[in-house]
């Protein structure tokens, strides 16, 4: 088999795959969501408060019951958590709403990163306390004993209503205040900074009781399952939680994970985070602490994952502060590997990381010279092209002898007819004899694969190329060629590039592959511009290499 007949057999192989965990993904047993009507209330004891650390010989064993609401407000199934005041915070960044019921960060908008192209003016929300496709980030206490510490049910107290981060300004404070009038005051106060999409939250405790106060800090991303509005069935990504420790790297659960076993796990430093395409909301404690990763399934389709933080004892007119951070952004990079070790590893490329990221590196290193993010496809494809172009001679000079020796395969196919046996020995002595290496043309094909499904990976999951511009009708390298030009050229290439191959002897095999160029403009037209760019590009490319060296070797020939 010639190295383009395997080429398009495992493209399409990818292509199915990728289907398949489309479907899979989208098709999957769903936990049946339970809604709260108008008559019903916040339990006594809420199943989205993280369990009780098992206590150790450095940390005090904390109660995890929650104070008593139940004549919390009624919900409805638009707005399945309570409310209280709201808080809007606007930096260069973000818009931010938090509300006093809890001190839980119930909205974000990324100013940067419209919703679509064609509307610039309104911001992608990341985090919304409604339904559908409710995400927020939460936080509190958990004291030793009950109403000794706020919670995500407490209800603070805020100074102003809206805040804004001046020009000029590199820090913004927004402090709630929480006092059970028992001499237990905690203030919460989140920083916001300039040109950041971090999000420090402080939790100052001044104890004026008389008596001892213990206590920890949980901090927690609670969110629902997609509704899977707005997903090609062509194209998967990821949405579900991770974690990171040093011991066992990047780990996913998913959120049927969650729904099967709560997760109970201690880790030093690390991080916690809820991903989807492009974008992410990450918990990011400091690295020298240990904290308890949890999970936790509360119910109406709703899934918690969170950290609990080592106990602290706050003597009696003394205080002291928790500190964390929350991420909300998008998934840069540059940005994110700086915060945190391996946190840059939500860019998920799976398995082939290693490869992707040098690819990646050099898409972004072209996009700096050429300021197009389309042209830096090009550039990349080009250059792949001329790494791998020993490996491709080699493959498209194998295929130029092959196509020598049609003639000759035709006549034995001819003389043989059905008989496959002595065919294939007849050819194999026809390889012998002329010393034809059959596979010569698909092991260097081989080694580029690989490569071609990182850089496959790298178009899909980089941010940079969402609402990125090309050229006069491609404004959106990340969603489809609204006139499907791209499609049609790369079925138009693909194509031309089987015309310049030697006919397979098999009369099936051949129309197999002469299917192969409708089969895969169809599949491709729902594909992000981008992808189908550099497929057209490569497709291109490799014509052109092709033609060359086909020519070259049938020069050589026609001197002999």
């Amino acid at each position: 088999m010639d190295n383009q007949r395997l080429l398009l057999f495992v493209a399409l192989s990818f292509v199915m795959l990728l289907m398949w965990d489309a479907w899979q993904e989208g098709n999957a047993p769903q936990q049946t969501a339970v809604t709260a009507d108008a008559s019903s209330s916040v339990p006594d004891a809420p199943k989205d408060m993280p369990s009780a650390p098992v206590a150790s010989s450095n940390t005090a064993s904390v109660s995890a019951a929650a104070p008593g609401v139940a004549d919390g407000p009624a919900l409805s199934t638009a707005e399945p958590l309570p409310k209280g005041q709201r808080i809007l915070i606007r930096t260069d960044n973000l818009d931010v709403i938090i509300d006093t019921h809890g001190g839980d960060i119930r909205e974000v908008d990324l100013l940067a990163y419209p919703v679509a192209a064609d509307e610039p003016d309104v911001p992608f929300q990341l985090m919304k306390d409604r339904l559908p496709n409710l995400f927020v980030a939460q936080s509190g206490l958990l004291g030793s004993g009950e109403g000794v510490a706020p919670d995500h049910y407490a209800i603070y107290q805020a100074e102003k209503t809206e805040y804004t981060l001046a020009p000029g300004e590199d820090e913004l404070r927004v402090p709630l205040t929480w006092d059970n009038g028992n001499g237990i005051q905690v203030v919460k106060t989140f920083i916001f900074r300039h040109g950041s999409y971090l999000i420090d939250v402080e939790h100052k405790v001044i104890n004026s009781s008389g008596s001892v106060w213990d206590g920890r800090q949980y901090r927690q991303l609670q969110r629902t399952r997609p509704d899977g509005s707005g997903e090609s069935m062509f194209i998967y990504t990821y949405t579900g939680g991770v974690i990171y420790s040093e011991e066992t790297k990047y780990e996913k659960i998913n959120f049927d994970d969650m729904s099967e076993k709560d997760l109970s796990r201690d880790i030093k430093g690390g991080w916690g985070a809820i991903i989807q395409h492009y974008f992410l909301g990450a918990i990011i404690p400091p690295q020298d602490e240990e904290n308890l990763y949890y999970t936790k399934s509360p119910g109406d389709d709703r899934y918690v994952l969170g950290l609990v933080s080592p106990a602290k004892t706050v003597e009696s007119g003394q205080s002291d502060t928790f500190s964390t951070r929350f991420y909300v952004g998008p998934k840069l990079q540059s940005v994110l590997e700086e915060l945190a070790p391996g946190l840059e590893l939500t860019v998920d490329y799976g398995i082939l990381t290693v490869i992707a990221k040098p690819v990646f590196w050099a898409l972004e290193a072209i996009h700096s010279v050429v300021g197009n993010w389309g042209w830096a496809i090009l550039g990349v494809t080009l250059l792949i092209k001329l790494i791998f172009f020993p490996l491709s001679a080699a493959s498209y000079r194998s295929m130029a002898n092959m196509r020598k020796f049609t003639p000759k395969i035709q006549q034995l196919k001819e003389r043989y007819g059905d008989d496959k046996q002595r065919m294939s020995q007849a050819m194999m002595e026809l390889y012998k004899k002329e010393k034809i290496n059959p596979l010569g043309g698909c092991l260097p094909m081989l080694v580029q694969i690989p490569v071609f499904i990182a850089l496959y990976w790298v178009l899909l999951e980089s941010v940079e190329m969402r609402q990125a511009p090309f050229i006069l009708w491609i404004n959106d390298l990340s969603i489809r060629d609204p006139y499907y030009v791209l499609p049609l050229l790369m079925g138009i290439s693909m194509f031309i590039q089987q015309k310049l191959n030697p006919a397979p002897p098999d009369p099936m095999q051949a129309k197999l592959l002469s299917a192969l160029p409708f089969v895969f403009t169809l599949f491709f037209a729902f594909f992000p511009a981008g992808l189908v760019l550099y497929w057209v590009a490569n497709s291109v490319l490799s014509i052109a290499q092709q033609w060359y060296i086909t020519r070259k070797v049938e020069a050589a020939a026609a001197n002999k």
